[in-house]
């Protein structure tokens, strides 16, 4: 890989090259990170200070300075949450605390949504059939409906060419009900 092509970063919607939005949600962005990071120093200054320091008499630990880090990031970020008034759904923040990643989420709603789509338009057409079949029975048992349906029908073949909508509207069903 080359350095001018970016590379993304793991489940994040953009390169990990690319500098954050501008505005306070890029000075949020970026305090987030130094969180992150204030974290995980913290995180191997534990470690590193039960580990190979325990013995060490008179050694200055680095763990109050560490959480001294993460507090002030965390004030920072509590001070911005004051001028940033977008809404992050209940949902997104309980599939982040049971460690499940927010954009798998999207993704199966999304893919519920098409599936859901599919079966709708699966409808649509079994119903679009039936009323064919229907108006083809009406019209060999009663003639002088014939005209009634033709013309019903024309409408609806520009509709039913149309993705997304639908030639049912009841009005039609109505009037032959009406006429005969």
């Amino acid at each position: 890989m080359t350095p001018s092509t970016p590379t993304r970063a793991p489940d994040s919607p953009r390169s990990s090259q690319s500098p954050p939005p501008s505005g306070v949600q890029g000075d949020l962005e970026l305090e987030l990170l130094g969180l992150a990071n204030a974290l995980y120093n913290l995180g191997t200054t534990v470690i590193n200070d039960s580990t190979k320091e325990r013995d060490k008499i008179g050694g200055a630990k680095q763990v109050g300075l560490r959480v001294n880090e993460v507090i002030s990031h965390l004030s920072t970020i509590d001070d911005m949450a004051q001028h940033i008034n977008t809404m992050i759904p209940f949902q997104v923040l309980t599939d982040i605390d049971n460690a499940r990643n927010p954009m798998h989420l999207t993704k199966e709603r999304l893919e519920r949504a098409a599936t859901e789509n599919q079966f709708m338009n699966g409808k649509i057409a079994a119903i679009d059939s039936y009323r064919k079949a229907l108006d083809e029975a009406l019209a060999q048992s009663f003639p002088e409906v014939q005209e009634h349906l033709q013309s019903r029908q024309l409408p609806s073949a520009n509709l039913a060419a149309q993705p997304g909508t639908s030639s049912l509207d009841g009005s039609s069903l109505e009037a032959v009900h009406r006429d005969s």
